[in-house]
This record gives structure tokens, sequence and C-alpha cells, in this order.
């Protein structure tokens, strides 16, 4: 059964114009890979301090919610005192060009309503409310083309100064109300109007519906085409995908994507109090994590928070400046590059990419001083430290491996030494996993459990987004060249979906219908057990293992709630709170290995793990009340555990049920004779999906291949 969707023909006409983003456009955001973020605001007055006290709950730009008794005709009065005389935005540039940094992003709206920039929608902007009455967006927009510097613009979605605007929350993820909706796109029609050429519009907040943030991002399309729009639009309606604050994953995203970070972890404006350390080492740590979203495809927006008087912090600008002078020697390790094309990161530091070439940042000393790539074809022609073409390494092969022996040159790791690789021709990496198929073995079986997966980020908003699996991709090995007809198994969960499989470079476009349906065998017995039920606060899984769960101890940390047994036959109404989570642990015994299809009823999201694995994981994405799953479990003989979770976001209660009493029932659909040679690469991945963001949500899809 397919999950219940209320507007599916509305969300797949209205995410379509992803698909329209100018691709030299977008691929000159993603070859820029480093850029400056500026929150600069009335808040940067404060300096993170209300009435003499320092303010350390949340962010110092966030202080208009944070600090007792700053209340909105307060906080007017800190906007009519704001005057940043010493604002400079040609230095500030300057600075941005200097740290080799390749475009600006200002915040021309933060969350406290306070726009930088003359609105014709509101006074409460600096032209119009504060004695400094210049156009701040205008001047640095105006800096940046006299110094070639591309300009974008961060705009909160929330408002807490708009009189329609939802209250201020705790969570930031707020709704957004129609009249404030259509401020929000008269102040983005003002922006894009206004001020040249804008790379990219950064959202920022907000729980909006499908419709407004698709609204939002074909307005910003409309007026400047090669204008890229954050994932913090909501809804998968973004053109790049965008991590948490000061988030570095540790995995690789197929979309494009990006990294904002701070210099400071603790806050992006302003704050007075703020302890800085040593120049020298933060310069290092920022390195590295440039380094670490490089390596893994990503871009990198590293903020500074100006004074309230316009002048730049003399760490940050020393900081930036100390990355500057790295980049001036190394940056062809960072510019244009591609990810790390090997499987699993190294210990010893990040790998980039161009054409012919591998780029090794050293972040420690590699043990004895040798570096081993393995898996890679390919001529070498000469490896040497960058920038120092001179100071060559020597290496060799040990099978499809190379060995790499630094030069002697190379004393230390801490300024960061760049070892290039270069090759004479093109060079190819083997994945970790290559599955090999005997002489004997009849059947191979690909499917989402041993695949290698490519990730983005999606989701409703800031509180709800998760990483989604967008492409699925196997290399499998055979004793001969032969031809098959596969067979595609799928449930009535992916029936009418449309994947593209590829099988070693060829895509074919298969409608996952007109299969043959069978039943299930019965193999043995099935034994349901306790049915147990948590609480947490938040969205996040949480720290527990989802291995082995003992429901007689507290999870997601042993310290935390016990879990409580339930009538599982009951179709339950949790009550539940705004951005609550309830864990779901069920038991099932069986007497021999067994695939069972259960039907899951939830709400604003779910996932679904058996016995560590993850089966599913997907947000409601209509916004409906309910939404049904059927997944396959692959019981093995003994206990198992399968663990379910269901979050809200602003319901006053979550729907849950698990059950069995469905049809036992899969699909068969055999496909046309596709030719299959010693060594096979095969991926599929949603044909035309409504977003690049997109879930497969395609639990139970595998490919099954009779070899002769």
């Amino acid at each position: 059964m397919n999950r219940i969707v209320l507007i599916v023909l509305t969300l797949c006409c209205s995410f379509s114009s992803w698909a329209q983003q100018a691709s030299k456009a977008l691929q000159t955001w993603k070859n820029d890979k480093y850029s400056m973020f500026i929150h600069f605001g009335a808040y940067s007055a404060l300096g993170g301090v209300w009435e003499g006290k320092p303010v350390t709950r949340g962010y110092s730009e966030q202080i208009r919610a944070h600090a007792p008794g700053l209340y909105s005709d307060t906080y007017e009065g800190v906007v009519r005192n704001f005057d940043p005389k010493l604002w400079n935005p040609d230095s500030v540039v300057a600075l941005a060009k200097a740290a080799g940094m390749r475009s600006v992003v200002l915040t021309s709206k933060h969350h406290d309503g306070f726009c930088m920039f003359k609105s014709a929608f509101t006074k409460f902007n600096i032209v119009d409310a504060t004695p400094y009455k210049r156009d701040i967006v205008k001047e640095l927009a105006e800096a940046c083309e006299r110094q070639g510097m591309k300009f974008g613009l961060y705009y909160s979605i929330i408002d807490w100064h708009f009189p329609a605007a939802y209250p201020i929350s705790s969570s930031n993820s707020d709704p957004i109300p129609a009249a404030h909706h259509e401020y929000n796109k008269n102040q983005v029609r003002e922006l894009l109007t206004h001020y040249g050429p804008i790379s990219e519009l950064w959202f920022d907040m907000g729980s909006q519906t499908p419709t407004q943030s698709q609204e939002l991002a074909d307005l910003v399309h409309e007026l400047q085409p090669d204008c890229m729009v954050s994932g913090r639009i909501g809804n998968e309606a973004g053109d790049f995908c965008v991590m948490g604050d000061n988030e570095y994953p540790n995995y690789k995203i197929a979309t494009p994507w990006q990294t904002p970070a701070s210099i400071y972890d603790e806050t992006w404006g302003y704050r007075s109090w703020q302890e800085h350390g040593s120049a020298d080492d933060k310069a290092r740590e920022k390195l590295v994590s440039l380094l670490k979203v490089v390596s893994r495809g990503g871009n990198y927006l590293l903020n500074i928070g100006p004074r309230g008087d316009g002048t730049v912090v003399e760490f940050e600008r020393d900081v930036l400046l100390k990355m500057g002078d790295w980049l001036r020697q190394n940056g062809e390790a960072v510019y244009g590059t591609k990810a790390d094309p090997f499987p699993n990161p190294f210990k010893w530091g990040e790998v980039t990419t161009k054409g012919r070439k591998l780029y090794l940042s050293l972040l420690g000393m590699p043990a004895g001083r040798t570096i081993t790539l393995p898996g890679i074809t390919g001529n070498l022609q000469i490896i040497h430290v960058l920038g120092k073409p001179r100071e060559t390494a020597s290496f060799k092969r040990v099978g499809n491996d190379i060995q790499i022996i630094l030069p002697a040159e190379i004393k230390s790791v801490k300024d960061i030494p760049v070892v290039v690789v270069e090759f004479s021709d093109d060079f190819k990496v083997a994945p970790a996993n290559v599955i090999q198929v005997n002489a004997i073995q009849k059947n191979l079986v690909l499917s989402h459990a041993n695949a290698q997966h490519e990730y983005s980020i999606g989701g409703v908003d800031y509180n709800s987004y998760y990483r989604t699996t967008v492409k699925e991709s196997w290399r499998f090995e055979i004793p001969k060249t032969t031809a098959v007809h596969p067979l595609v198994v799928f449930s009535d969960e992916e029936k009418g979906k449309s994947i593209d499989l590829d099988v070693n470079g060829v895509r074919r476009s298969i409608i996952l219908d007109d299969g043959e349906p069978y039943q299930m065998a019965k193999t043995g017995k099935v034994t349901w057990g306790p049915t147990y039920l948590n609480q947490a606060k938040g969205t996040g899984i949480g720290w527990g293992s989802v291995l082995t769960i003992d429901p007689s101890k507290g999870w997601p940390l042993r310290e935390g709630p016990i879990w409580k047994e339930i009538n599982r036959s009951e179709v339950r109404q949790l009550p539940a709170e705004p951005s609550q989570s309830w864990f779901v642990l069920q038991e099932l015994t069986t007497d021999r290995p067994q695939n069972l299809m259960v039907e899951i009823l939830s709400g604003d999201g779910i996932g679904v793990w058996l016995n560590g694995e993850q089966l599913l994981l997907h947000s409601n994405r209509a916004k409906t009340d309910s939404t049904r799953d059927l997944v396959l479990l692959k019981l093995k003989t003994g206990s198992n555990q399968l663990l379910v979770k269901l979050y809200n976001r602003y319901h006053e209660q979550v729907p849950l049920s698990i059950t069995d009493q469905v049809p036992q029932v899969m699909y068969r659909k055999r496909l046309d004779r596709i030719p299959l040679e010693l060594s096979n690469d095969v991926s599929w991945q949603l044909h035309d999906p409504s977003s690049p963001h997109q879930d497969l949500e395609l639990p139970n899809l595998f490919l099954e291949w009779k070899l002769k």
C-alpha cells in the first residue's frame, strides 16, 4: 500500500523548477568552495549583553528572544541608536578576497525582523529607523561589484517584528501565516530587483508549506535565474542542501551542499565577551573544517560578526588572513575540485581531486611517513609537494595500491602541507565493497542492504531535516560475460513509482507496475512479543545503540526514560508536544528465517530499524495527518527487535499502529535482456524526482539476477 498523499499532483508539479536551475551557475557555485558569511544587524550593537549582563543563552544575534526584559518596544530603542559609522564595505570585501573567499553573504534581515536595506514594506530598516540612514545591502553590493566579488544575501523567513507573524518559539521553525508569506515575497522581490546580481539567497528557519517554499524558490529563479536557493527554504525546494550549524558530515553527499560555520561555534553575531584564544590555532581549526567540507564535495560558508560600530573584530580578521596565506599556496587543492574518490576517509588527512591529480592534505603525520592509497589504477607520473615541485616523493605499487613515502622536507604537518599525485592518464578508484560472484553461484540479489548509498539532506524544516538516500549503487564481478533477464521485485509500497536503472552506463527507466504478484512463502511461525513505548524530546534518534535494546533499562542512555509496555493490537493516538519523538520497540521471534510484511501507521515522520539495520526513514512531505508504510522484515531465527521512531512537529497526537494483517504479497517484473561484463556497475535512483533531495523511499525493492 502506498503512503497516503492527499496532494500528490500539487507536489509533482510544484517541485519541477529545481531542474531548470542554470547548470553553469550551479557549477560555478560548486567550484567556488569558500565564502564569507556576515552576521551584522542592530543586535551587533548589544554585543551579547543586556542590562550589563552577558546573555549566555542562544546565539548573540538572537538576543531579542533570549534576554530577559528585552521587549519589542525596548528593542526598537536599540534600533534607534544603531549607528555603525565605522562600517567600511570596501575593506570588508578586500578582507574576504585576501582570505581566499569567492563571495560574500550578508544578513539582509535576521529573525529580529530588522532590515539592513531600505524596504517599502516596513519602516523597521536601517535607512528609516536609525541615525545611520544608509542602505548597507546596497553599499556592500556595490563594493563587491567594484572588486569582482560575488554577492549573496541571507534572509530569515521568520520575523519577530512583523505583526502578522507567528509568535516567537523556542524552535524557530514556526509556521508562516498567509500575510507573513506575502510580506516575505515582497521583500525577496525587493532584494532581487534593487541590488544587482545575487549569487545565492540564503533562506533560514520557518516551517513553510510545500506551496510556500516553492513559491519563494520560483520567485527567486524568475527574477534571477542564476541565483542559488539554500535548502533551508524547506520542503526540499532548494538548489543546494545545508548542513546544521558547524556540522561536518563524515559521509559523501550526492547533491550540491554547504556547511555554514562561524569563527566561534558559540555565536554568529558579535559577542563582546567572547574568548578568542590563539589566532594560529583557530586558523588551523577552520582550515581543517574547510578541507573536511571540500573533500566531501561541499562548500564552506565561514562567518564573521562585526561590532555594532561596523568594525571587524581583529581576531577574526587575523584568522581569515592566515587562512588566506595558506590558500595562496595551496588553493589548487580547494577551488574547482571534486570530492575524495576513495570510499573511506583517511586518518592522516583529506583528499580532493581535479583532472588527473589527487591532492592529499596532511592533517596528521601518517604512520611510518607512509601513505597507502588503496584500489587505484592509472599510470603515475609524479608525486610532489604542492607549490614546491622539487620536493618529490618516492612511491611504489603493491597490486592496485600505491604506497607513498613522504619527502624528507616535510618535517611537520602543523602548516598542513599538500602532496600532489599526478597521473599521465585517467585514474579509477575501486568502491569499498565489490561483490564477487563465483562460478557456481546462480543467483545475485541487489538491495538496499548491500548497496553503497549516496545522500542529500531533505525534510520539511530545520527541526525535521534528515539525511536522505537519493541513489544506491553496486559493483559486482562475475567469472564470464553473459546476458541476463533480471527480475525487479517490489511491494505495494513501491508500486506506481518509477526508477532509472543504470547498468554499465546504460540507463533504463522502469515503472514499478504490471508485475506478477506472488505470495511470500511462510517458512516458520512468527510470535509477536511485548511492545514497548518510550518518549524523547526532539526529533533525533538520540545516542543510544539500536543494535540491542534492553527494555528494562533507560534509553537512549541508561539514565534515560524507561520503556513502558503497551497493547500492540490497538490503533493508538499518542499524546504529543511540538518536536517530540516516540519510540516503539517490538519484539518478534521466529523458529526459522522468515519474511514478514508489516504496515506501520505514523504521523509527521518515521524511522524503522530491524536488528539495528535502518530500513526506512522519511518525513511526511505532504503534511497529512497520517501516513502508512509497508515494510518488509527479513527476520532471523530467534529473537528480533523492530524499532520504530515516530516524530511530531505541531500536532497534539501521533498515530501509531503496527500490524502484519496485510497481504503478504510481492511483485516480480522481468526486464529486457541486459548484457553483463566481467566487472559491472549498477545503480538506481528515482526517475524525475520532485526534488534532487527527495529520499528514494524504496525499502522493499530489490533486483534479482539469474546467472547462468
